[in-house]
C-alpha cells in the first residue's frame, strides 16, 4: 500500500503549519511582502485556509477546496523570476525548519516547479 504524501507529510495539523508559517514569513520578506500589503486581516485567514485546503487536497489528503485554479488567482500580480525564486527559498527554509525529510521535499518542490507557469507571469 502507497502512504500519500498526505501522511508522509503529517497530516492535516502539519500542512496547516507549514502553510502559516511559510505566509507569516513571506509576509515581512522584503521582496514578497507586497503581495500581502493593504490586505484586510480577514483577506489574508482566508487565502491561508485556502491555501491549506489545497495542499491537503494536491498532497492526497481528504479535503474540497472552493478556490480558483492557480493561473486564475495569481493572474495579475505581476509575479516574476525573482518573486519565485524567493518563494522557493522560503519553502525551503520553512520545510527545513518543520523537519520534512528529503524524499518528501523533493516531492513538495517538483509540485511546485508544475505551478510555475501559473504563478510566474513576468519575465
Amino acid at each position: 500500500m502507497t502512504v500519500s504524501l498526505y501522511d508522509r507529510l503529517g497530516g492535516y495539523d502539519a500542512i496547516a503549519t507549514f502553510a502559516k508559517n511559510l505566509i507569516e514569513q513571506a509576509q515581512v520578506d522584503q521582496r514578497l511582502g507586497r503581495f500581502w500589503a493593504h490586505r484586510s486581516e480577514d483577506r489574508n485567514d482566508r487565502d491561508l485556509q485556502l491555501l491549506i485546503d489545497y495542499l491537503v487536497r494536491e498532497t492526497g489528503g481528504q479535503m474540497y477546496y472552493t478556490g480558483r485554479d492557480m493561473a486564475l488567482a495569481h493572474a495579475g500580480m505581476g509575479i516574476d523570476e525573482a518573486d519565485w525564486t524567493r518563494f522557493l527559498e522560503l519553502v525551503a527554509q520553512v520545510a527545513g525548519e518543520l523537519g520534512v525529510s528529503a524524499p518528501e521535499d523533493g516531492e513538495v518542490m517538483a509540485f511546485l516547479d508544475r505551478l510555475k507557469k501559473d504563478i510566474v507571469t513576468v519575465g
